[in-house]
């Protein structure tokens, strides 16, 4: 009673109908019936809709469907060539896992994003050049898969959707991907980063803000070296396999230190430092931004653009049970940025360095 939404009609005579249920939100797709049976059935739903009596009701003794006969939702459409690709009919809404590979798509097919059930997307293989924000609309996603695409960038606008809580693996190997945005190291649900085969000049500046993340390999970039977040993770498994890594510098800063400090440098250390609470409310947002990617020195302490700068050697089994190798030549040590907030904080660190290496 009541639980009706809509009647589809248009093909009864066919013997075809649908119904509309509100709760749950499917829809009963009749098929094959006999016209006029399929008529008294309808009109039946009808009178039950509006609340009439049972006793009204033009029922007839109908045999029970077998289970056999009765089609189940579809959750699950692999389409691996562009002759299968569905044009001309929609993707049934009950789909959690859809994989559309080797289709020669150019972008993301709209019909895709109203699939709110997803929790599987597989777009590898394609030509896509830019993912829609709509993708964050997917509040079930799990996992997204990209591989072998033309893309140039992720959208930072994806990394703020509700992609935040749900997505576990993200595979954006094999693209045209320079940089990935400030805003990715909030995906802090993601257990497996696949970065393989990009142009990556540098990997998230906060990466260790990814604290579930297990899983990551970026072999086949161009990163000189790795962020000083780096050292936080805790990985099972690294692949940084073929980056033209930089020697490490200890011994030559680059100091970028003013000296006396300005005043924003030294209100954005304050904030940072006793946790002062800000926002796009209290601080323009050029500034919030800034605060987001503030450098940690050795000490503890926060620097925004006034520190001394060097690499080191970091032994990646530090973060990682297993470690691909680095290079040919059995290396498992890449270089990491250190800052330091004063010419004390380095004058200590050399110190000690010095010592280590006597």
């Amino acid at each position: 009673q009541e639980n009706v939404e809509r009647f589809f009609t248009r093909f009864v005579e066919e013997g075809k109908a649908t119904v509309r249920l509100r709760d749950p939100a499917v829809d009963v797709c009749l098929s094959k019936a006999n016209a006029s049976h399929l008529k008294h059935f309808l009109s039946a739903v009808r009178l039950a809709h509006q609340g009439a009596d049972i006793g009204a009701l033009p029922l007839s003794a109908l045999t029970p469907a077998k289970t056999s006969e009765v089609e189940k939702p579809k959750t699950k459409l692999i389409v691996t060539s562009r002759r299968d690709y569905p044009l001309s009919k929609s993707f049934p809404c009950s789909l959690e896992h859809l994989q559309t590979s080797y289709c020669k798509l150019a972008r993301v097919d709209t019909r895709v994003l109203c699939l709110k059930k997803l929790r599987k997307l597989d777009l590898s293989h394609n030509h896509i050049k830019q993912l829609p924000a709509t993708v964050g609309d997917l509040v079930c996603l799990q996992e997204l898969n990209l591989h072998d695409n033309h893309l140039e960038s992720f959208s930072g606008a994806l990394c703020v959707s509700t992609l935040q809580k749900s997505l576990q693996f993200l595979d954006l190997s094999q693209n045209k991907i320079k940089a990935l945005p400030i805003q990715f190291c909030q995906l802090r649900q993601l257990v497996h980063l696949k970065l393989d085969d990009n142009e990556l000049i540098r990997l998230p500046f906060k990466i260790g803000r990814l604290d579930r993340l297990r899983f990551l390999s970026a072999a086949r970039n161009r990163l000189p070296f790795l962020p000083s977040d780096f050292r936080n993770l805790c990985l099972e498994n690294l692949d940084l396999f073929g980056n033209p890594f930089e020697q490490p510098s200890p011994l030559v800063p680059s100091i970028q230190l003013k000296i006396p400090p300005t005043l924003v440098e030294l209100a954005a250390r304050a904030t940072l430092n006793y946790r002062i609470p800000y926002g796009g409310h209290l601080l323009p947002s050029h500034l919030c931004e800034d605060l987001e990617v503030a450098k940690t020195c050795q000490c503890g302490s926060a620097c925004l653009s006034s520190f001394i700068q060097i690499t080191v050697t970091m032994n990646l089994h530090h973060v990682a049970h297993t470690v691909v190798l680095v290079d040919n030549m059995g290396g498992t040590e890449a270089p990491i940025i250190c800052y330091f907030c004063s010419l004390d904080c380095y004058s200590q660190f050399l110190d000690r360095y010095l010592q280590s290496n006597a």
